[in-house]
This record gives C-alpha cells, structure tokens and sequence, in this order.
C-alpha cells in the first residue's frame, strides 16, 4: 500500500482516511439518493417552477428538515432547477407632474362594516410564452374578502374598472363607499362604474 500511495502521489493517511469513512459516505449517498427523489417529485408537481427556497419549504412542511445548502447540491447533481424569471416587469408607470390624490384611508387599512372600505391593486401574471397578464382585484377591507377582480392583457383603466363592476354585481352597490390604490391620482383617478343590478342570487 505504501508503494501504490508513492506512485499515485497521495499520502497514505489520506488514503487510510478514505477507507474508513467509506461507510459514512454510503450512508450519505443513500439518503442524497432519497431526497432527490423527493424533490422530483415536488419539482414535477410544481410543473418545474419550484426553486430551492419553495422546495426547502415544502420539505419541513412534510417533516424532512432539510438545510437549503443540501438541497442545492441535490437539486444540481440532479440537474433541477427552478422557473426564474429573466427581467423585472413594471406593472406602474406613474406620471411624475401628477398631484398624488389624498389618503383617505390614512393607512388605516381596516372598515367596521362591509362595504365600506376597499382595497385593489393589479399584479402580473408571467405565461409561458414570455408574455404577461393583468390580475386587478378589490377587496373588502372588513371581510377581506376579495369582492372583484378582473384579468387582461393590459393595464388600462378599463381593467381597473372591470374589476369594480365585479364587485359592484357582488355587492349591489358601491355607493358611498372609498376605494384606495396607493397609485392613484387625480391624473389617473378611476371613474365611479355606471350603476349596474346586482346580480340575483341563484
């Protein structure tokens, strides 16, 4: 063994040291093995948008407590990774000479009664082609319950106001009520919707 550590050009406690965490490495490789099939599946059920944050988590919610530096390695050695999004998308272009319209609201974002107080805000929402929706929401600031919403494939103020027909069917009437968006402004201000019959309950 000396002679073969010489030829080789490695010490003979380097290899004595391999020999015996030899075990300790099977043992490794076996549970590495385990958690990579695990994260297959999660990853595949994620239709492969999951990273390594999502999947960590999704790990300690099934009670493998898994540190997120182990599951990088894995996910590499396996060739995963997640859905990453190449380039910011700004759903605001605010007009810089407008006069921002007052806070209502005060930040005070809660209501003693329904429909009194709501809240909204648009989102977007990647598609696999590269491309981008519009998700505008209204929500309930007492119920939290989210009243309105719309979809589009802008951000025209016309999406703004479908999402406030929505919730005017819900609720009957949107009357009296303040409807707060921290990006709105006298220069954009969406227009009170037409009135419009609630919808008759089924």
């Amino acid at each position: 063994m000396k002679r073969l550590c010489q030829v080789i050009g490695l010490a003979r406690s380097s290899y004595y040291h391999w020999k015996a965490t030899a075990p300790d490495r099977a043992v490794r490789a076996t549970d590495d093995a385990r958690l990579a099939a695990r994260i297959q599946v999660i990853h595949r059920e994620s239709a492969g948008t999951y990273g390594v944050p999502r999947i960590t988590a999704e790990l300690h919610d099934t009670g493998d407590r898994v540190n997120h530096k182990r599951v990088t390695r894995v996910m590499r050695g396996i060739g995963l990774t997640g859905l990453r999004l190449r380039r910011r998308h700004r759903t605001t272009l605010a007009d810089p000479t407008a006069n921002k319209a007052a806070d209502l609201l005060e930040r005070e974002f809660t209501a003693q009664a329904p429909n009194t107080r709501y809240v909204g805000d648009i989102t977007y929402l990647p598609i696999a082609d590269g491309t981008f929706c519009y998700l505008a929401t209204v929500m309930d600031l007492c119920s939290r319950r989210l009243v309105g919403w719309a979809v589009a494939d802008h951000m025209r103020t016309e999406l703004v106001l479908d999402a406030l027909h929505a919730a005017q069917r819900t609720r009957g009437s949107l009357a009296g009520a303040i409807f707060h968006n921290d990006r709105l402004n006298p220069g954009n201000t969406v227009p009170e919707p037409s009135p419009t019959p609630a919808t008759p309950p089924e």
